[in-house]
């Protein structure tokens, strides 16, 4: 059965993951040591005891996020007594794209962590704008209250008139990006249109959206000289929804994902498309199989988010 490895983006993270992972995996504790090291600053704790507010920063979510999913990758390959199968494909979800680019053997960990970390700081500096989840709303109406919202704006300056989706995660779940006034403007006009609900999410700003071009110009200056290497197996880009290979595919990706949005329902069809019959899902949480089966409904789905999953799926697969 062919099967692609996915990895969740900031939102997933809980205090307290990963904590029993480290008490019985040597795998998984050595990710999280060398994440502190690599950093200067304990992941460790923040991910095990907190605070919510610091583990929720974007700038300590995000190389934490990526820690706990390598974390898992390695205690499961570490139960199993050998590398898992090698995957059809890999994907992320927004941040997660930087789990999959280790797992697939582009990045290395500790040059994963630099790059997140730093990515994180720079979502962070953003501080403007908001996003909301639309829940039973076409893409293509969603889109379309968008460009009205957009028009109806059209005098403001940029910083006001921004709005645009952001995450297509699933047929009935999509999420709005921009400004705080044209966000609002957007949810309750999708609501005329006969949207479910709106939810506001907590975030710090409008991600995913034009209005985080200064953070991706940072990401541009940052990824410039990472050392990458071509995917072992293709990633499936959030930007395009088709498969990267190239070292140069990965830079570009890395940089456009900060203002583009993020194609998850397009990128899951393209890997079920390609014969993916099983996604394994290596991350707290269970975000991206629950958007998968509503994609994929046949699919088979696994999720790997603490000690326990790893020790069942090793009992189930030995």
């Amino acid at each position: 059965m062919s099967t692609a490895w996915v990895f969740p983006g900031q939102g997933s993270q809980t205090v307290g993951m990963g904590r029993d992972l480290y008490a019985r995996s040597r795998a998984a504790r050595a990710v999280f040591d060398e994440a502190d090291a690599v950093l200067g600053l304990s992941i460790t704790r923040l991910c095990f005891e907190g605070s919510e507010g610091e583990l929720t920063a974007t700038e300590n979510a995000q190389p934490a996020l990526l820690t706990m999913s390598i974390a898992l990758l390695r205690a499961l390959e570490e139960a199993r007594g050998e590398p898992l199968p090698a995957p059809s494909a890999v994907a992320g979800h927004s941040l997660g794209e930087f789990s999959a680019l280790v797992a697939g053997g582009a990045l290395d960990f500790a040059t994963a962590l630099r790059l997140v970390r730093r990515r994180g700081e720079l979502m962070a500096e953003a501080q403007e704008g908001s996003m909301a989840a639309v829940i039973g709303m076409s893409d293509g109406d969603l889109d379309q209250v968008c460009r009205e919202v957009r028009d109806s704006l059209a005098t403001h300056p940029e910083a006001l008139n921004t709005v645009v989706v952001a995450n297509y995660n699933a047929p009935d779940q999509l999420v709005i990006s921009g400004s705080a006034l044209a966000v609002e403007h957007a949810g309750l006009l999708a609501k005329v249109r006969g949207a479910k609900r709106v939810v506001p999410l907590k975030v710090s700003a409008a991600f995913h959206s034009p209005l985080m071009v200064h953070a991706a110009a940072g990401m541009a200056r940052t990824i410039e000289t990472a050392a990458i290497k071509a995917l072992r197996v293709p990633l499936i880009a959030n930007v395009t929804a088709k498969p990267l290979v190239t070292p140069d595919d990965v830079r570009r990706e890395a940089v456009d994902q900060v203002t583009s949005p993020v194609r998850w329902i397009a990128s899951v069809q393209h890997m079920a498309h390609d014969g993916v019959a099983a996604f394994l899902e290596f991350g707290p949480g269970k975000v991206l199989t629950g958007l998968i089966k509503r994609i994929v409904p046949h699919a088979r789905l696994v999720n790997i988010s603490n000690a326990d999953d790893v020790r069942a799926f090793n009992v189930e697969n030995s």
